[in-house]
């Protein structure tokens, strides 16, 4: 009897470290609430326990008392992608109209849509969101997208975004792909701050940050001015543009570079025969964290001195100074 109690007791510890409370939230400031309540509607009530998903009428929104604010909190499975929208009523003809730059946008999908991790303890908050509007009262979106194809070792803690946005934390905002390769994250950003900072992270923590090539850093960073609701164009992980147009260098680069002993024991080299005379070479291990780097080195041959490298697989990155990039796979016995 004990050992089935205590098999539930692990079922139900699981269940609840697998899920979270969102608080979907919407402001009705200036339009007058419908008489048959307002509502949202999405793919997440089911698993919130209601009938059924993309039912208008099912999930009221709750007045909080002394504003113009409807919410609801409910409980939902983490590392999900959820698409809703708001009712003023409880019917399809009283649902709001979603502005592109909050939309899924994928496949005509009009939707918004949030995604859900456990990454901490609280109450994912979406909103107060305008009816039909983009972003909270005081605030602009600015929606991130970074693409990841030129990654060859993708973490498995998710791609990240930290900036100056949220206080550097690459632990907090995780992105995420609706094909795979663009990774997305939308914020919502003080009217009354105008710059700001941020990196993309293939992983949660701040070694796994990419190298910003000088040619569009601003100290070491990413940089964006923001004076309206922003959607950025999609920028290639540790790239100036997006990875469509630099896949071709990076085959030739593949092509040029010479790694040498691989496997190694002892010393490994690295020929650089692609003409250029500055490198930018960072070794990373399987977790992308930057073990070694070198920045403008002006050799064509760098030796790297393998002793205090575990015994593994490992990522070395080069690009040159005309923004060539290759990565390899270096084995260490």
């Amino acid at each position: 009897m004990k050992k089935y109690v205590f098999l539930i007791a692990i079922l139900l510890m699981t269940m609840v470290v697998s899920a979270k409370k969102v608080k979907f939230s919407l402001d009705l400031t200036g339009i007058s609430p419908n008489t048959t309540g307002v509502h949202v509607a999405g793919d997440f009530q089911a698993a919130a326990g209601f009938p059924a998903d993309w039912e208008p009428g099912t999930t009221s929104l709750t007045n909080e008392p002394g504003t113009e604010i409807y919410s609801i909190v409910v409980d939902l499975p983490t590392f999900t992608k959820y698409e809703y929208k708001f009712l003023n009523g409880d019917q399809w003809y009283d649902v709001e109209f979603v502005p592109e730059q909050s939309r899924v946008g994928y496949n005509f999908n009009d939707n918004r849509w949030i995604y859900v991790d456990s990454l901490a303890n609280d109450t994912t908050v979406v909103g107060p969101l305008p009816f039909g509007g983009n972003s909270p009262v005081g605030t602009y979106l600015l929606r991130f997208k970074v693409g990841m194809q030129l990654q060859p070792n993708p973490n498995p803690e998710g791609v990240h975004v930290a900036g100056s946005f949220q206080g550097w934390n690459p632990a907090t905002t995780r992105m995420y792909s609706f094909d795979g390769s663009v990774y997305e994250y939308i914020a919502y950003v003080d009217i009354n701050t105008a710059n700001f900072e941020y990196k993309y992270a293939n992983g949660n923590i701040a070694g796994n940050y990419e190298i910003v090539p000088s040619g569009c850093a601003t100290n070491g960073n990413r940089s964006v001015f923001v004076a309206e609701d922003k959607v950025l164009d999609e920028v290639c992980f540790s790239e100036c543009s997006s990875c469509a147009t630099i896949g071709i260098f990076e085959n030739e680069m593949l092509n040029k570079t010479l790694l040498y002993p691989n496997p190694a024991s002892g010393n490994t080299f690295i020929a650089f025969n692609d003409q250029s005379d500055l490198h930018q070479v960072v070794i990373l291990d399987v977790s992308n964290r930057k073990i070694r780097s070198w920045d403008n080195y002006q050799n064509n041959v760098l030796q790297i001195n393998n002793e205090g490298l575990n015994k593994g697989i490992y990522f070395v990155q080069i690009r040159n100074k005309e923004g060539v990039y290759s990565s390899h796979k270096l084995i260490i016995q």
